[in-house]
């Protein structure tokens, strides 16, 4: 028996074409249709989108790809505890961004 390892590659769509499948879903267009028109190679994709829509969530149309949850909302979006919870993360990597060059610099100035 042969297996074999099949890779999937994540795929970017630009925002205007997920706004585009949205006002074609809407005009009663098929999925398959949709798919052939726009070059979009997964119903399920389609159906995401169309559930962020209804759903109000709309601003993860806009987010890279991997990155469609709480990281990238405007801050108004997010409540005052995420709004902290963020900045702190923000703080903490900056911190050791900062410590690691210390080390570097030190690591240097020996030599």
């Amino acid at each position: 028996m042969i297996l074999r390892r099949v890779f999937f590659t994540r795929v970017h769509y630009p925002e205007e074409i997920k706004w585009e499948t949205i006002k074609l879903k809407q005009a009663g267009k098929t999925n398959k249709e949709i798919m052939e028109q726009l070059g979009i190679k997964n119903k399920t994709q389609i159906k995401t989108w169309m559930n962020w829509y209804k759903t109000g969530q709309t601003y993860r149309l806009s987010q890279q790809v991997s990155k469609q949850y709480s990281y990238g909302k405007g801050m108004e979006e997010l409540s005052e505890l995420e709004q902290l919870k963020l900045k702190n993360k923000q703080l903490e990597t900056q911190i050791e961004i900062l410590k690691k060059y210390q080390e570097i610099k030190r690591s240097w100035s020996q030599k």
